[in-house]
């Protein structure tokens, strides 16, 4: 069938469709289907909706495969699920499913061609398909190679077609480099419900799965895992992993109460600063947003005198997340005058707000739930916007301009 054709059948098929008030559809065919990995579960907003897709994207190697297995075993317990490992033999999909423990009831298919993907999953009547990935699949009646921007457009439309139709969900995995510039994931953005991109170094321990576009539920929701031997391992209380190896005494780190979607998250900052060995200083930045912290340099230069257009400012999120909320922005300029200062911020300080060119200290949102994760985690002392008030656990100290926070982070 062409391209024409095919568009032609979905436009007869939409014609003959009856519209129904919204009061007589069936809600239970919408009925969350739970992974039983907890935090998962509360970034989707109770688990997978049936009918449902879902683009897993991220770099080659950071362990989508590995985590589309952990979903399947999870759900294989109770439900039909199939996997279609296009980039792998069966028996190799087995051995890594062996070394990850996965469960045996998980239905397989190596089929390249998505016409026997479909066919297959019609078979098996899963609650849940995985394509892994979406660049190595084709349609035989589509021109272009597997992976080209219309190979992908094609198939994602034939899976939302089948997701649909079926109910069954679909999650499509995607590679993506760095800078974003394989035309598959970001394509396939405006097709799919949710888009999940799995975040974090390589050689890391830890890895980020961030929901940047959810039809239903929160966006910017994070659910953290740790790489292990045995494969991924949900991090049920994040905020403990990435602040339990924070130095003592430390110049130049401090923590910030960041939110990742609906969840706060305490998030350890380090920064160092350093004489300049070549004419012009150097900006180098891990975890935050580059520009930000240029903007905080140059504001911590003209407002409170730091010298620092001689040195070499470097800054970074510990633990491979990523903050870019404008609420982590107190935490980088305390950082940073921490190191060219010299002198350690208390390890019981806990800070958020937003700076402003003037050198203000902005208000954030959501700064009682920020308050309430530092408090379960034993801070003390919390330096945050004047305008953040309200009953809490700790001590906090209001401030109006940066440099009120710096005399109380430093006092």
């Amino acid at each position: 069938m062409t391209r024409a054709a095919r568009r032609s059948s979905l436009v007869s098929g939409a014609a003959t469709t009856a519209p129904v008030r919204l009061s007589h559809v069936d809600a239970a065919a919408a009925t969350r289907i739970p992974t039983h990995i907890v935090n998962l579960d509360e970034m989707l907003g109770g688990g997978i909706v049936p009918g449902s897709i879902t683009l897993l994207a991220g770099t080659p190697g950071i362990g989508k495969s590995t985590l589309a297995l952990r979903i399947l075993d999870a759900l294989a317990q109770d439900l039909p699920v199939l996997y279609c490992c296009a980039e792998e033999s069966a028996a190799q999909t087995k051995m890594r499913a062996e070394r990850l423990g996965a469960s045996d009831a998980i239905y397989l298919v190596t089929a390249t061609d998505v016409a026997h993907v479909i066919a297959a999953a019609q078979s098996v009547r899963p609650a849940l398909l995985v394509v892994d990935s979406i660049q190595s699949v084709a349609l035989a009646d589509v021109d272009g190679a597997p992976g080209s921007v219309t190979q992908v457009r094609e198939c994602a439309l034939a899976l939302t077609r089948f997701a649909k139709e079926s109910g069954c969900a679909v999650a499509l995995v995607g590679h993506v480099t760095k800078d974003g510039a394989i035309a598959g994931p970001k394509t396939l953005e405006h097709l799919v419900d949710t888009v999940l991109y799995f975040e974090g170094e390589r050689l890391g321990v830890h890895r980020v799965l961030r929901a940047t576009k959810h039809r239903f539920g929160a966006t910017d929701d994070v659910c953290v895992f740790s790489m292990e031997e045995g494969g991924l391992r949900e991090v049920r209380d994040p905020s403990h992993v990435f602040i339990e190896q924070r130095p003592s005494a430390a110049p130049g780190s401090v923590v910030v109460a960041t939110m990742q979607g609906a969840r706060p998250l305490l998030v350890e900052i380090q920064s160092l600063v350093s004489s300049a060995g070549y004419g012009t200083p150097r900006r180098l930045v891990s975890g935050l947003d580059y520009n930000r912290v240029c903007m905080i340099v140059a504001v911590l230069e003209r407002r409170l005198g730091l010298r620092l257009g001689e040195s070499d400012v470097y800054a970074s999120a510990v633990g491979g997340i990523r903050v870019v909320e404008p609420a982590c922005d107190v935490a980088v300029a305390l950082a940073v005058t921490s190191a060219f200062r010299n002198r350690p911020i208390g390890d019981d300080v806990v800070c958020f707000g937003e700076v402003g060119l003037a050198g203000e200290i902005r208000s954030v949102g959501s700064a009682q739930r920020r308050l309430s994760e530092a408090a379960k985690l034993g801070f003390k002392r919390a330096i945050v916007p004047a305008s953040a008030t309200g009953a809490t656990q700790m001590q906090c100290v209001p401030v109006s301009t940066l440099a009120q926070a710096v005399a109380a982070a430093l006092e």
